[in-house]
């Protein structure tokens, strides 16, 4: 050790002159450093830490691009939920959110004049980056606010982001902020995509989005995405007088190492919050990034956790947007679309326009308010844009430009699909068909229950459930698992092959815990984060068919809308038919039991012994173990004369020298799904 005190000592300098000279050029933008000089020190470093490898740590200059792309990203449950933010689009929204969190207050904390803080809403992608000793530990996606994708490798590509802190004694510290592309990066990449015959990005946001995802982090590194820190949780210590209002938090920030957005302005009014969104409407145009509003929060600390938050948002901020772009149209016609809760949807299809970086050729009309307060008609000229810059919508009708032999639409008084007739509740806006066996509400449930988030049923896409439904295979989701492999022949396009593995996909899809299930059910109002909420509560079916409403309502997340919601549900006879059926096919309506192993025995899998070893290309080593023990294997961990098969992945060990010593089988990921008939 004594031999290489000095090497430490050289490797330990010249990580902090690097870590400074980074610091001052993509935080302050204020180069200390010429680049011909930090490339001779980063590649004297470099050779350092070749010659002595024990001396690399995770904080280097030298590890921010890992040389391995990933294989897949891994789901993490946020420490604290990251929420998105209630929308304002002008001051007088402005000034009733104002109102909603002063009513929160009780009477006996009279509160005077209030600080606000405003700052310029970046339009990028959100992160969460956690630090365990000041050294970067985790970088995570928003993903639905409660649980993100795990994409640290990725994140420490990002100059603006250190690796380290700038800041002793903290424990642990999570660091919200928002990663984007600067414009001219944005467009450097558009024009090399352009050039290679690659589809160019949208828009910088979805750019940013698609880069965070990226499995190769060389080609994140190549990106040269940048990150603006707006917020900072503190645990490990008490951090009482470090940063009690978010004008100090932000500088704490700057101090730790982070890049802040230099452009927030402390208020003291909501009028001095609206002189600068006014501000901003015009200069942000000039600015190098995009930004489309202003996030406004208040200052105190102490009153932002007196407020705390809604279901969805936290009470004690809002993003005041700007105004959506828009763009003029003809509607050709007018559709009507039946949801899977037999809502009735109006869409405007028209002439195809480009808005937002998108073409955009149906809008919605939402339902026969909003059709009757546009006085839309078939041939109308009219202005479209994207509602939180997401969906098409309509946003006016230039009736001066209006044909003379247009006619009023009328909502149709009968369900497009099944012809029964359609009701519209008292204070509802919403038409509905309310025949439970419609076509559009069972293909709708269907395409629900077997989505991703619910019971993420591989192979069954639209095309097939709309086959399942018109050829009456189907009449509920239960009997998806009464299909067989003869039943699926009948259709179209289906051979003997693609049957199996769908009859196999359909009997996988058993395992998927309680939570899913739920959120597959379709319950209106109840999505998959509720989903979650609920199933930690309620942790078997029968207990939340057995729970009042007001037990439901208590659920932290939970208002009285989704309580009722519910609770009405499982009081339908025919949604107590349905559970029962479930039941009987042993989904998992529970938590409290571990996942019943499903399995459709394959006679190449059932009663063979099998050792996974190294790293699979893209599934994990329990994801192989779950698969094939679902099909009937058995999977142990040491290598053996009664070992079958041996599968084999990157860098694997002494298991492999011994399975090529006693003969056994090898196969790869690729060999294993094949046996498996994935």
């Amino acid at each position: 050790m004594t031999q290489i005190q000095p090497e430490m000592k050289r490797i330990e300098e010249l990580r902090q002159l690097l870590k400074q000279a980074s610091y001052a050029y993509y935080v302050l933008d204020a180069p200390t450093m010429e680049d011909t000089v930090y490339d001779r020190l980063y590649r004297e470093l470099q050779e350092l830490e070749i010659k002595y490898p024990e001396l690399v740590t995770a904080d280097s200059p030298t590890q921010r691009v890992g040389e391995r792309p990933a294989t897949h990203f891994t789901s993490v449950r946020h420490n604290i939920p990251l929420y998105s933010l209630e929308n304002a689009f002008n001051v007088e929204e402005l000034q009733n959110w104002e109102q909603r969190w002063r009513r929160q207050l009780t009477p006996s904390n009279p509160l005077g004049d209030v600080e606000y803080v405003a700052e310029l809403k970046i339009d990028g992608a959100a992160l969460a980056l956690t630090y365990e000793n000041g050294v970067l530990v985790r970088g995570v996606t928003r993903g639905d606010g409660v649980m993100g994708e795990d994409i640290t490798q990725n994140v420490r590509t990002i100059r603006s982001i250190p690796l380290s802190l700038n800041f002793d004694g903290i424990e642990k510290i999570e660091v919200r902020g928002e990663t984007f592309l600067p414009l001219e990066v944005f467009k450097q990449i558009n024009q090399e995509r352009q050039k290679a015959g690659e589809q160019v990005f949208a828009n910088p946001r979805n750019a940013a989005a698609g880069t965070l995802r990226q499995l190769d982090p060389r080609i994140v590194a190549r990106r040269r995405l940048d990150f603006f820190a707006y917020t900072l949780h503190i645990s490990g210590m008490d951090d009482a007088g470090i940063a009690n209002t978010q004008w100090e938090a932000l500088e704490l920030l700057q101090k730790m190492g982070f890049r802040v957005n230099l452009q927030h302005k402390l208020c003291h009014s909501l009028a001095e919050v609206g002189e600068y969104y006014q501000y901003w409407d015009t200069e942000r145009l000039n600015l190098p990034y995009m930004t489309d509003g202003v996030v406004v929060k208040l200052n105190s600390f102490k009153l932002q956790e007196q407020l705390g938050f809604t279901q969805k948002f936290p009470r004690w901020a809002v993003a005041l947007k700007y105004a959506a772009e828009e763009a003029p149209t003809r509607v050709e016609k007018i559709t009507v679309n039946v949801g899977r809760t037999g809502a009735l949807t109006p869409l405007a299809e028209m002439l195809p326009v480009q808005l937002a970086g998108t073409t955009v050729s149906r809008a919605t009309l939402h339902n026969s308010d909003r059709i009757a307060q546009l006085d839309i008609r078939i041939g109308d000229t009219v202005i479209v844009r994207k509602a939180g810059e997401i969906i098409p919508e309509v946003v006016r009708v230039i009736t001066e430009l209006r044909p003379s032999d247009t006619q009023p639409f009328v909502m149709p008084t009968h369900c497009p699909v099944c012809g029964q007739p359609v009701v519209r509740e008292s204070g509802e806006a919403v038409t509905r068909c309310v025949n439970a066996s419609c076509a559009a509400i069972l293909k709708g449930e269907i395409e629900h229950w077997v989505s991703r988030d619910a019971l993420d049923i591989k192979g069954m896409g639209e095309k097939l459930v709309h086959q399942l439904v018109d050829k009456e295979l189907v009449h509920s989701v239960a009997d998806l698992y009464d299909l067989t492999t003869e039943r699926l022949c009948v259709l179209e396009r289906m051979g003997q092959k693609l049957a199996e593995k769908l009859v196999s996909a359909i009997a996988l899809s058993k395992n998927k815990p309680w939570s899913r299930v739920l959120y597959g059910l379709g319950i209106r109002h109840v999505g998959s984060v509720n989903a979650q909420l609920l199933t930690e509560k309620f942790t078997t079916v029968e207990l939340l068919a057995a729970a009042k409403q007001s037990d439901i309502e208590g659920v932290y997340g939970i208002g009285a809308e989704i309580a009722q919601s519910v609770y009405d549900w499982f009081r339908t006879p025919a949604n107590q038919t349905l559970i029962s059926r479930l039941q009987v096919l042993e989904l998992q309506l529970a938590t409290t039991e571990a996942p019943k192993a499903v399995g459709v025995n394959n006679p190449n899998i059932a009663g063979k012994i099998f050792v996974v070893t190294g790293t699979l290309p893209t599934l994990k080593r329990d994801e192989a173990k779950e698969l094939i023990q679902q099909a009937g294997g058995k999977v142990t961990d040491s290598v053996s004369k009664k070992t079958d098969f041996l599968v084999v992945g990157a860098d694997a060990g002494s298991k492999l020298e011994k399975a090529q010593t006693l003969g056994i089988a090898q196969l790869s990921e690729a060999q294993l799904l094949e046996l498996l008939g994935e």
